[in-house]
């Protein structure tokens, strides 16, 4: 897939969108693109990790590679999806290669709701994605967790009514607890959730994130909101070590 880079104008749509696409390039490129324009995003490289990733961490919208390794295709994940207690309303956009009409017949017949044949722009799966959502009724709402306030939509942070700016990574790293406060994760986890498999980045990388985030957030004497868990990894959590 040919993913041309724009700026279209940086709204801060807030939406979490996965990416199912096994191509690690296509990964970091579709991901760079996406989060410019304001969307959240997850990557997952096959299905059954595409799979795990909604288990986790429910998506608003899920762009969705036809032909993927592991012996579970995009058709196969798409029904498993509108299998999934509850989570019917996922809207899946199929995007892949496979130009045929009776392909396209195929997805849609399968539980797609929208079919993008390879290559396409990003401004053309911008307003594809934007018209799913609006047809989805779908919103964002704030995130808070004690003196922090996310806004996704506007792609802001506070804490205790001061701005704070953050570099993506750190941003994404924020999002990331504060959508699952309490929960303890391994560096390996935020590892897969922040920059996705199959992209060979340094375990230790994910500390010098989170000490990038701890300065940026934390003004002298206010807690510390990011708890080390030793042996285990990191936690969102107001509970003194």
């Amino acid at each position: 897939m040919n993913v041309e880079t724009q700026d279209a104008g940086g709204a801060g749509r807030g939406a979490r969108l996965l990416v199912v696409e096994d191509d690690p390039s296509l990964q970091v490129m579709m991901r760079y693109n996406l989060e410019k324009l304001g969307y959240a995003v997850d990557v997952a490289s096959d299905g059954a990790a595409a799979l795990n990733a909604v288990s986790a961490a429910r998506p608003d919208l899920v762009l969705l590679d036809w032909m993927l390794p592991g012996g579970m295709s995009g058709l196969d994940v798409c029904r498993r999806l509108r299998a999934l207690p509850g989570d019917n309303a996922i809207p899946v956009i199929m995007l892949t290669a496979r130009s045929e009409e009776t392909d396209a017949i195929s997805g849609l017949e399968n539980g797609a709701d929208d079919y993008l044949t390879k290559p396409c722009s990003i401004a053309t799966l911008d307003a594809r994605i934007k018209a799913m959502l609006r047809r989805m009724n779908v919103t964002y709402d704030e995130l808070r967790f004690e003196d922090i306030v996310l806004d996704p939509t506007k792609h802001r942070v506070e804490r205790s009514g001061r701005k704070i700016q953050l570099g993506p990574t750190e941003y994404r790293l924020l999002e990331f607890f504060m959508r699952r406060p309490g929960r303890v994760f391994s560096r390996e986890d935020i590892l897969k959730a922040i920059w996705g498999e199959n992209i060979h980045v340094e375990i230790r990388t994910v500390d010098v994130h989170i000490r990038r985030l701890r300065r940026e957030i934390n003004a002298p004497g206010e807690a510390d909101l990011i708890r080390t868990v030793r042996s285990a990894g990191y936690a969102l959590d107001n509970t003194p070590d």
